[in-house]
């Protein structure tokens, strides 16, 4: 009984520690962390299209669309596909880009080519698989 109880301490121990509590999270969609200008110029140097969520604080459908953002599959397309920004249509940058691109509603998500031109856009909550459509659109 001894040899099982310390077969358990030095073997099985570490491995049950460490699965403890932990979750795993899928990755989901990584935004781009600078200006819609570093984006674009990020655009033109990797070759990839942007893909871009256009949001409010307090919109609820857009609330919904950060879920499908998490999404795994999702994350795995548009990572690889696109250039991902996100920005809040309330602010500065934001306000420029509603202009530009004519956005009246909130979530928007636009598909622009490395010049800006747009090649695709919905507006509203989109379930995983439509937002994967969506993306293949543009980019099969």
């Amino acid at each position: 009984m001894k040899k099982l109880i310390c077969f358990v301490a030095v073997f099985m121990l570490p491995f049950l520690v460490g699965f403890k509590g932990e979750v795993t999270r899928a990755k989901g969609v990584e935004f781009y962390k600078g200006s819609f200008a570093e984006a674009l110029k990020a655009s033109k140097e990797t070759g990839k299209p942007i893909f871009i969520d256009v949001f409010a604080t307090w919109c609820g459908p857009c609330r919904q669309l950060k879920k499908s953002f998490r999404d795994d599959a999702v994350g795995t397309y548009y990572n690889k596909n696109f250039i991902c920004f996100s920005v809040d249509g309330e602010t500065v940058e934001g306000r420029v880009i509603r202009s530009a691109y004519n956005i009246s509603s909130y979530p928007t998500l636009l598909i622009v080519n490395q010049d800006g031109k747009q090649l695709a856009r919905t507006e509203g909550y989109m379930k995983p698989y439509i937002l994967i459509n969506f993306g293949r659109r543009v980019i099969p």
